[in-house]
């Protein structure tokens, strides 16, 4: 769903607001970025306590509603707004106003490009925090331990490797059209896996306590 929003902002501004991710950038978090912590996530162990608690309903399909309402009310619709702020902070930064020229030669295009690859890391900055949240359904994430899934560990360093390289390497670079992101940007896309995890993290404890 975050990758679908910035989509959505674009096409319902008529254009005014230019696309806040490029296609490219969407292929390297869909087939670079995802793949190794999703793996990692099916080599999760079972959380604890959950011998303890009833069985499924029969008739409960393996896609619940309540399973859809996470990934979108909570884990996306955080995630959306979050890499939407990104892309907004870099660009109104620069003297950006909704309508204005943001192609190759504009004035505005360094802060373009720029402003979509903020809201790419921070689409993986939301993955890793998503990442996270993930690996229980009932308990809080100090019970599971936040060391006991190696392999996820290694996914998100990999992930994290990986989108610095597109983002500060000239190459990768002019491929997937980046732009190095400066320390204001990084320290707010830092703060993004706490905010996506934290409100699951909410959303859990108030399951426990219902």
């Amino acid at each position: 769903m975050p990758e679908v929003v910035p989509f959505l902002v674009f096409a319902l501004s008529a254009g005014a607001i230019p696309l806040p991710l490029t296609v490219l950038q969407i292929l390297a978090i869909d087939l670079g970025t995802e793949t190794l912590p999703a793996l990692a996530l099916g080599r999760e162990p079972a959380e604890p306590g959950i011998m303890a608690r009833p069985p499924r309903s029969p008739s409960e399909g393996i896609i619940s509603r309540d399973m859809l309402v996470r990934a979108w009310g909570y884990l996306g619709l955080v995630s959306a707004a979050l890499v939407l702020l990104a892309f907004f902070y870099v660009l109104l930064r620069a003297g950006w106003r909704p309508g204005a020229d943001v192609s190759p030669g504009a004035p505005l295009r360094h802060a373009y490009v720029a402003a979509t690859t903020a809201t790419f890391a921070g689409l993986v900055s939301c993955q890793v925090g998503t990442a996270l949240a993930a690996r229980t359904d009932h308990v809080s994430l100090r019970q599971t331990g936040l060391f006991t899934n190696p392999l996820l560990l290694g996914g998100i360093a990999f992930e994290l490797a990986f989108t610095s390289a597109l983002i500060y390497v000239p190459f990768p670079q002019q491929v997937f059209g980046t732009a190095a992101l400066g320390p204001d940007v990084l320290a707010l896309i830092a703060a993004f896996p706490v905010l996506v995890w934290g409100t699951d993290e909410i959303r859990r404890w108030v399951r426990r306590r219902r």
